[in-house]
C-alpha cells in the first residue's frame, strides 16, 4: 500500500529499543512493511531478542554498547541521544514509542508520533515504579536517585511531547493519558492484530473446561491474580509465556495440577489453545492489549479488568465480562458470573474483525497525509 502524497519524500522510523517481542514491536513491524526502505533508528538493537527486522536498515548509536538488562537505567541518556539525532534529511519522521523516542526532532519535516502511552515510569505508573523499581537489592539506591531526578525527567519528556507535530495513539484510554500529561490531542488508530489468522479455526474445535492467560510474565501484568483466582475456584488454567515472574508464578501454583505452564508458542499453536478455551483471563491494566483481541478473534470470550484500552473492544455480556478491581475476589466473582452466561463463539470472533491490518494501514495513511498537508 502506497499513497501519492508520499511520492519523493524521505521517511525515517524511530523506536525506543528493539530487544524483545511485544505489542509495540508488532506495530513497528507493520509500519516497517509500509515503509520498507525507511531506516529504523533505535537506542538498542538485540537480534537475538527479536529477529523480525533482519531485512531492515536498523541504525543505533553509542547506547548500543550497554547490555539490554540495563535498559531501565538509561532513560535520561535515551532522552539525550534521541533529541540529538540528526534527522534533517527526512520529510517524514514516524516515532513508535512509549518512552523517549518522541524526543527526536524533524527540523525539515513532519514528526508523527505513534505514542502507545506517555512514558509510564515518569507519569501514570510513577508510584508503582517507586514502590518496586525491579532491581532487587539495588531498589533503595534506584528509588533514591529516581525520586531526585523525576522532575527534570518529566520536564524533558513534556518538552519533547510539545515538539511532536501529530500524536497518534492506541486507544481512548491512551488518548486520555496523552491529554492529561502532555496537554496534547491525539488520534486513535488501534494497533494491528492478526485477527484473520486467529479466526481461522474458530469453529473447528469443541470448547473445553479451561481458562488461558498468555502474556510476558512481569509483575505489572498481574498474572498472580489469574493463578490465585483459579486455585480458589478450582478451575483449570493454562499459563502461556515466559518472563522474570515465571519462577514466582510456578511457586504460587505450588505444583497443583490445576495450573499448567506452557512455553511461548507460535501463533498457530496459540490460536488452537484459544479456540478451545472457555475463556481468556486478562487482569492487566494496559493502554490496549493485543493478546485479548487475539483471543476474541479465536472466538474465546475475555474476562478482563475493566479499565484501560480493554474498554475499546470488550463489551460486558456480549463478548466477555469486565471486573472492577484488581483483586482475586473481584476476578473470581467475574469468572463465576461468566460461567452463568452463554456466548456465541462466532459472534465473539466477529467482534474482533475491525482490528486487522487493512484498517490500520488506511487509518494511518489518512493521518500522515493530513499531517504532511498541514505542514506544507
Amino acid at each position: 500500500m502506497k499513497a501519492e502524497f508520499l511520492k519523493g519524500k524521505k521517511v525515517a522510523i524511530v523506536c525506543d529499543w528493539l530487544t524483545n517481542v511485544g505489542g509495540a514491536e508488532k506495530v513497528l513491524l507493520e509500519i516497517h512493511k509500509l515503509f520498507p526502505k525507511a531506516p529504523i533508528y533505535t537506542s538498542k538493537y538485540d537480534k537475538k531478542g527479536i529477529d523480525w527486522f533482519l531485512d531492515a536498515d536498523v541504525r543505533t548509536g553509542w547506547l548500543q554498547i550497554f547490555p539490554s538488562f540495563l535498559r531501565r537505567f538509561l532513560g535520561p541518556f535515551r532522552q539525550i541521544w534521541f533529541s540529538r539525532l540528526d534527522l534533517s534529511e527526512y520529510d517524514l519522521v514516524i516515532s513508535v514509542t512509549g518512552a523517549e523516542a518522541k524526543a527526536v526532532k524533524a527540523p525539515n519535516g513532519v514528526h508523527v508520533s505513534y505514542c502507545h502511552v506517555p512514558t509510564q515510569y515518569y507519569w501514570q505508573m510513577y508510584d508503582d515504579y517507586v514502590k518496586n523499581p525491579g532491581f532487587g537489592f539495588l531498589n533503595p539506591v534506584v528509588r533514591f536517585f529516581f525520586k531526585a531526578l523525576v522532575r527534570p525527567l518529566r520536564s524533558a519528556d513534556f518538552k519533547a511531547a510539545a515538539r511532536v507535530d501529530q500524536f497518534v495513539t492506541i486507544s481512548e484510554y491512551a488518548r486520555g493519558m496523552i491529554k492529561k500529561y502532555y496537554k496534547r490531542e491525539a488520534e486513535v488508530v488501534h494497533p494491528v492484530v492478526e485477527v484473520e489468522d486467529f479466526a481461522a479455526g474458530v469453529v473447528e474445535n469443541p470448547v473445553e473446561n479451561f481458562y488461558v492467560v498468555s502474556s510476558r510474565q512481569v509483575t505489572w501484568k498481574r498474572l498472580d491474580l489469574a493463578v490465585k483466582a483459579c486455585l480458589k475456584l478450582k478451575r483449570k488454567l493454562i499459563v502461556i509465556g515466559e518472563g522474570p515472574e515465571h519462577k514466582n508464578l510456578v511457586e504460587m501454583a505450588g505444583g497443583c495440577d490445576l495450573v499448567e505452564f506452557v512455553p511461548l508458542l507460535k501463533k498457530e499453536e496459540l490460536a488452537k489453545y484459544l479456540a478451545k478455551a472457555q475463556g481468556y483471563l486478562f487482569p492487566s491494566l494496559e493502554p490496549f492489549g493485543i493478546a485479548p483481541v487475539e483471543a476474541l478473534a479465536a472466538g474465546c470470550p475475555v474476562i478482563a479488568f475493566g479499565e484501560g484500552g480493554v474498554r475499546d473492544y470488550v463489551v460486558d455480556g456480549k463478548n466477555g465480562v469486565l471486573f472492577g478491581k484488581q483483586t482475586v475476589k473481584s476476578l473470581a466473582e467475574a469468572m463465576e458470573r461468566f460461567e452463568e452466561m452463554k456466548f456465541k463463539r462466532s459472534a465473539v470472533s466477529k467482534s474482533a474483525e475491525g482490528f486487522g491490518r487493512k484498517r490500520f494501514d488506511t487509518e494511518l495513511f489518512e493521518i500522515l497525509e493530513e499531517a504532511i498537508g498541514e505542514k506544507e
